[in-house]
Order: structure tokens, then sequence, then C-alpha cells
């Protein structure tokens, strides 16, 4: 999706032929993971931040492109809304010290960013939904004037209708009608890329499913949006409805939902998620690449570019997504999609950390945990998580008998801590990275405090004397002072 498109329109033969084409990539595709040795290099990880842009009130400022102008670095483009950029984070090898390396550039990346906006009296955060977002903070006017956003509205207009409800529960339900996608650019988050080799593929991908929840249960950082109290991590059901609205009609089933967790355990490989991709969803953005032949580019040894299927796939958005790259070699990747922005770079990196390890850690028996857990169970697992946070409760096999057990996810993630320190170093994670970041994640489960809970709590004490707006913005301000210290959130002991 990062693609800049010159049109927002298209014919009924144009959508015929990217169908066409499509069927030619994946039988490229097909073919090219049958390739020995496809795919076969060192594991890597890399990221992308997005980030949001306030005045000195904590209001959205719609500065995007000046800063971009003024940075003048490829690693950062432009997202949906004008108060939004995302910073693409250099891709570093997995053993060692990815997780610090990365942190360091955060940092270093935001305080770039920060110089820039202060040009515009403006600061720079990392936080899953801005709190201070007001109604009119959305809609045409707020979206960044880039064609290809303009071309998805209106594809997805012409899949769901004009008009698309969200509809969202929690301690304050909050209901709204839009027009275009903007709402879908109130989220930011931390989107992690992790290079796995094709024979590796299925299993850690499943392990990345099962994993996703726990963490994120830890890594709630969204719980507001327009001033209602919502799900610990909000983002979750807003994505999903700015993109697919909040009800299906009555022949839903010929529609399939283009943000999901996913529509069951991976049997085989990556090929079956670009084939699932492919043929369960309409086109958006039926553009083609008319000057290469995808399967004889592999017939002869090449690596194709296979354009229209990662164009088609980057219009669908599943939590944990797979990646095609042609470069380097060609390799596949997991996008995990799931972890909110913020609070800082550490508490970044340590759910980064978590999150790969916890997969890792649980390669090896992923086999026998599947048949355990359905995966709509997982999929609950997901949402529960999403919603409640470090309170919510969570269906998992249990460690002796393997049969489905209800737990507290922190006690839970408290008996996963000794996987994911296994699961790093056998990656080759050095100790000292696997026990900082760790020891964050240790942290939070001790202090019974995430990013969504200090929010909430502060809010909660500062609403005793102000409006909830006024509350915001002081909250708001305080989340800033001490995201900018790089401290990690469970050591913001005011909310104690």
């Amino acid at each position: 999706m990062g693609l800049e498109i010159n049109k927002s329109s298209f014919t009924p033969q144009e959508f015929s032929g990217f169908y066409q084409r499509l069927e030619s990539n994946l039988q490229a595709l097909k073919a090219l993971l049958q390739r020995p040795g496809f795919g076969e290099g060192p594991g890597s990880l890399g990221a992308e931040l997005e980030l949001c842009i306030v005045d000195r009130n904590g209001l959205p400022l719609m500065v995007n492109s000046e800063i971009r102008d003024a940075q003048a670095d490829p690693r950062l483009t432009l997202e949906l809304n004008r108060y939004n950029l995302e910073y693409n984070l250099t891709p570093v090898p997995i053993h060692g010290t990815p997780f610090s390396s990365i942190e360091t550039e955060i940092r270093s990346a935001i305080a770039a960013l920060e110089q820039s906006a202060s040009t515009y009296q403006g600061h720079i955060l990392a936080i899953g939904i801005l709190p201070t977002l007001r109604r009119r903070d959305f809609g045409p006017h707020v979206m960044t004037e880039q064609r290809r956003y303009e071309a998805l509205t209106n594809g997805l207009s012409r899949l769901r209708g004009e008009h698309i409800q969200v509809r969202i529960n929690g301690q304050e339900p909050i209901s709204l009608r839009a027009r275009d996608v903007t709402l879908e650019g109130a989220n930011t988050s931390l989107q992690l890329h992790y290079r796995v080799r094709p024979s590796d593929f299925a299993d850690i991908y499943n392990a990345m499913q099962l994993a996703t929840p726990v963490v994120l249960a830890l890594a709630g950082n969204s719980p507001f949006l327009l001033g209602h109290r919502l799900w610990h991590e909000t983002r979750i059901p807003l994505f999903k409805h700015a993109i697919d609205g909040a009800h299906r009609s009555g022949n839903s089933y010929s529609c399939a939902s283009r943000v999901n967790f996913g529509t069951g355990w991976v049997r085989e490989g990556a090929y079956e998620l670009f084939a699932e991709s492919a043929l369960l969803h309409a086109a958006l953005l039926p553009i083609c690449n008319d000057g290469e032949d995808d399967l004889r580019t592999v017939q002869s040894g090449g690596i194709p570019q296979l354009q229209e299927l990662r164009l088609h796939h980057g219009t669908i958005w599943p939590w944990n997504r797979v990646i095609y790259d042609d470069s380097c070699g060609g390799h596949l990747r997991i996008e995990m999609r799931a972890l909110p922005a913020g609070p800082t770079a550490c508490d970044m990196m340590a759910n980064a950390a978590f999150l790969v390890g916890l997969a890792e850690g649980l390669r090896g028996d992923i086999a026998e945990l599947m048949p355990a857990l359905p995966f709509s169970m997982l999929e609950h697992n997901f949402y529960r998580t999403a919603e409640l946070g470090l309170n919510a409760r969570m269906l998992w096999p249990s460690s002796c008998s393997r049969r489905l057990e209800e737990i507290p996810v922190i006690e839970l993630a408290q008996r996963l801590l000794p996987v994911a320190e296994q699961g790093l170093g056998r990656i080759g994670i050095s100790t000292a990275e696997i026990d900082h970041y760790l020891g964050i994640i240790e942290q939070r489960l001790e202090h019974g405090c995430t990013g969504a809970t200090w929010q909430l709590g502060q809010v909660a004490r500062l609403n005793r004397r102000y409006s909830r707006q006024r509350a915001l913005k002081t909250m708001l301000e305080g989340y800033r002072v001490r995201a900018d210290l790089n401290q990690p959130v469970a050591q913001w002991t005011d909310m104690h």
C-alpha cells in the first residue's frame, strides 16, 4: 500500500485483467516456493512505527507533509491522516541485540521529528489512539492528499456501501457513521517484520498466532476514542469496523472480512495465505504491471516481482500477515500488526521481544498445541485480551494434560516468560538483551500496569476535578513527558 497510484476509478476490463494477473502471480509463487533454497537467508527483524503529530494542547496537528519535506528522509512516509507519519526502521539481523538496535533508532527518529514538529509548536507521540481526537478530526479534509487513499475509499464504498457503521462496546459504548476511511487513521501501531525460512513458515506463523493474544494483553495502549472509555486496545475493533463496517448484511458470507485474525491454522505454508487473499477478496486497486511475465521469470530461475499479488494483499489486513519480498534474493516475512505504538521505545521493544521469543519458544510444540485449541477459541482469546487487557481470562491447553483450561492472562504470561526466554536464546539473542526486555514485561505483570491501565487510571483521577476533555489533555501531557524519558510504563509510579 506504499505504492503511489495515478487513478482512483477503474473499468470492468481493468478488473478482469487484474484477476487474470492475480492467478498468474499465484502460479508463479507456487513454483517459486518449491524451488530448493528459496528464501533461506539469515533471519532479520524490521519495523514500521506510526506516529501522531500534536499541537501544544495535545490536539492533532495536520502537518505531516511539511515535516516529511523538512526531514527529506526516505525512511519517513505519509500516513492516511494528515496528523500521522510512519517511520520505516532499518532491518537488523535477528541474533545478538536486535531489539536494542531498533530502540536506539526509534529514539533517534522521534528526536529528529520532534525538532521538525517544533517549527509548528508541535510534538511527536507514539500512542495507539490519540485520546484527544474529536469528531471534526475525521473526514475528507484530514486525509493526506495522495491518490491511493482516495482510491481505497472508493473501492471500499463499492463493496460495503457509501456509509459504514462503527459500534464499539466497553464502559462507555460508542456508535459512529462515516463515509471514508479516516476513522481507521486514528490507529497507530508498531508493525514488526520477521524474516523466516519458507520451510519453517507454517510452524512459526501458527506459533505467532498463538502468542499474539497473550502479548496483546500486556501491550494495550488505546483505551479512549472520542472521549469514550472503550477497550484496552480499541484499535482492534476500530480498525475492523472502519474497514468492514460494524454489521454485515444478509449476504455477508459472500464478502469475507478484510480485517481478521485469520480463517484457521495454517496447514502447509505461506502459499495458502496468499491464495486465500487472492480468492476470497474482491480487488480494490486493479492496477497491472504489464512489464513482466512472472511465471516465465520463475521458470528461467529469476525472482518475480508479483506486483499484482502484493498490491492486492496490501488491501487485506489480517493481524498477522504473510509478506513476499523480491529483494535480497526473494524471501518471506511475517508482519505482526496487532501491537500499538508506544508508550516508549523500550516498551515497544519489550513487546517485540516477548512476541518473537514466545512464538519461537512455542514453535516446537505447535503440532500438539493446535488440536488442543480450536482456532475459533484462539480468535476468542484475541478479542478478549484486546478488550480487557490484563483483566482478561484466556483459554489455554494445560501444561500437564493439554486439555483446555481458562486462566487469568497475568498468570499465563508469567508461566510463559521462561518459554519466551528459551525461544530468544534459541535464535541467538544475547543474554543481557533477553534479561533486559523480558524484565520490562515482568515489571508490568508485577505492577499490573500497561499503557492502557496508566491512561485509564490517570483520567479517572483527573476526572474528579476536570471535564473529560481537560482530563484527557492533562493526562496526555503527562504521558508525553514520561515517554520522552523512555522510562518503562510500569515505572510510571504516580499511578499507584
